[in-house]
């Protein structure tokens, strides 16, 4: 059987309740294993009341042909996340642009030397780098808020989280300490990552504990997007693909290869003023990426 994903705290869930999660997944015939399926008490789904859900029950063969496709327990587990996510977070989102000048000549100056180190210095890279700085100039977007909504957990370390479109569903893997890691460490993690979670080969230690998340649509299209915040993390980042702008020098147009930037997140941790400063910040990094050098 491939590797059993799991969390780190179904694993803990597991050993607490002696559970062999190899065996367990066997036993149900898969090789994704949520904290229900060794005996952890979660709170009972809620069903949509009636009226509701008379809409969605609905058999779509009356109306022509159809097929259907088993959705999968991994897709499944994320969907009920997302959906509790986008009911129980008050989540605004800021939409905001960089210059990508600099960055797209570094990459063009720098691709030999990443062809010799085996490596592909995407765009993503500085990304990854600029958000690292930003999270430790800003504290409350390196934090997560307890269940309860009481306490604010302020986080002495910077993990950043790479959602990874893959086959079997989104993965999310992490580079830790991202704040202490150079471009071409973040360069050689994030492809390892990616070529992990396609394979179905991340291991636990590899997902959880984020501080913040960036989900990249770059390579495929849009302009604009509101990523859903991903919680207990308060706070995610989307970026589409980039564009140019004519940005006015006085009388004179310049045109400007801008990235459009989605800052999404949870309006009970950081309030409109905060996003517009982390992603003025945030913008200055990008378009002036030497100074992540230092």
């Amino acid at each position: 059987m491939s590797e059993i994903i799991a969390s780190p705290s179904t694993r803990r869930i597991a050993l607490e309740q002696g559970v062999d999660i190899t065996a367990r997944a066997r036993e149900l015939g898969r090789t994704t294993i949520g904290p229900e399926d060794v005996g952890a008490r979660t709170a009972p789904a809620r069903t949509p009341s009636a009226d509701t859900s008379r809409y969605w029950d609905v058999d779509h063969a009356q109306f022509g042909p159809v097929t259907t496709e088993k959705v999968s327990r991994f897709a499944q587990v994320a969907a009920a996340n997302m959906a509790a996510a986008q009911a129980l977070v008050p989540a605004v989102t800021h939409h905001d642009r960089a210059d990508v000048t600099v960055i797209e000549e570094l990459r063009r100056a720098w691709k030999p030397e990443a062809q010799a180190r085996g490596l592909k210095l995407t765009a993503l890279v500085f990304h990854v780098a600029a958000l690292a700085r930003c999270l430790r100039a800003h504290p409350r977007f390196n934090a997560s808020l307890s269940a309860d909504g009481q306490t604010l957990i302020l986080k002495d370390y910077v993990h950043i989280g790479i959602a990874v479109d893959t086959p079997h569903g989104l993965m999310v893997p992490v580079i830790r300490n991202a704040d202490q890691k150079g471009l071409w460490q973040i360069a050689a993690e994030i492809a390892d990552l990616a070529s992990r979670a396609q394979a179905r080969k991340i291991t636990p230690d590899q997902m959880g504990g984020a501080s913040m998340t960036i989900t990249n649509l770059g390579g495929i299209g849009g302009t604009a997007f509101s990523p859903i915040v991903n919680p207990p993390e308060v706070a995610i980042l989307g970026i589409t693909r980039t564009e140019t702008i004519t940005v006015w020098d006085g009388d004179t147009p310049r045109p400007v290869p801008m990235v459009p930037l989605d800052l999404s997140y949870d309006h009970r941790v950081i309030n409109g003023a905060d996003a517009a400063r982390f992603m003025v910040n945030y913008c200055a990094l990008i378009a002036a990426p030497r100074n992540m050098l230092v």
